[in-house]
């Protein structure tokens, strides 16, 4: 049985105010993650998927950690730049452009990946794709007012 609370995220996902929410939901993953290492998140009890991407930073070289719906497909992560709506891409978005190497925390699991960037030729599709797993990305388009970057994450070996 779907958790009865995603179609519910899905609906208040779409509206406008809930950008104005995106502090505190950020807040309340990152201390989740902290406590549960990805096992018990916020999105999760909505019945989202969601994991803790760690870039590393393109200027500083340093470890850069950041909690993200992510969208199942083909056994990838695919995420988007959406930023919750803001004009600019996020940080971890340059970072993987310098550097495709990263590591994800799903549900405690730690796994090595390689990131792609998604190009002109499937960027529709995708994007197609994206909007059916979370309408919502296309409220945060019209509010961005940007194209958002999307990218595919592979598991990898190290």
């Amino acid at each position: 049985m779907r958790n009865p609370l995603s179609l519910l995220a899905r609906v208040i996902g779409q509206q406008t105010w809930m950008l104005k929410l995106a502090p505190a939901i950020i807040w309340t993953e990152t201390r989740l993650h902290a406590l549960f290492n990805g096992r018990i998140t916020l999105l999760g009890a909505a019945g989202l998927p969601s994991l803790r991407v760690t870039t590393t930073g393109r200027k500083s070289g340093l470890p850069r950690a950041v909690n993200l719906l992510y969208f199942p497909y083909q056994g990838n992560y695919v995420l988007t730049g959406s930023n919750w709506g803001r004009p600019a891409a996020p940080a971890w978005v340059f970072n993987l452009r310098a550097n495709p190497v990263a590591t994800i925390v799903v549900r405690g699991r730690e796994i090595a990946v390689k990131a792609r960037e998604v190009d002109a030729e499937e960027y529709d599709e995708y994007w197609r794709l994206l909007l059916e797993f979370w309408p919502g990305y296309e409220m945060e388009l019209r509010e961005a007012g940007r194209r958002f970057a999307i990218f595919v994450l592979a598991k990898t070996t190290r």
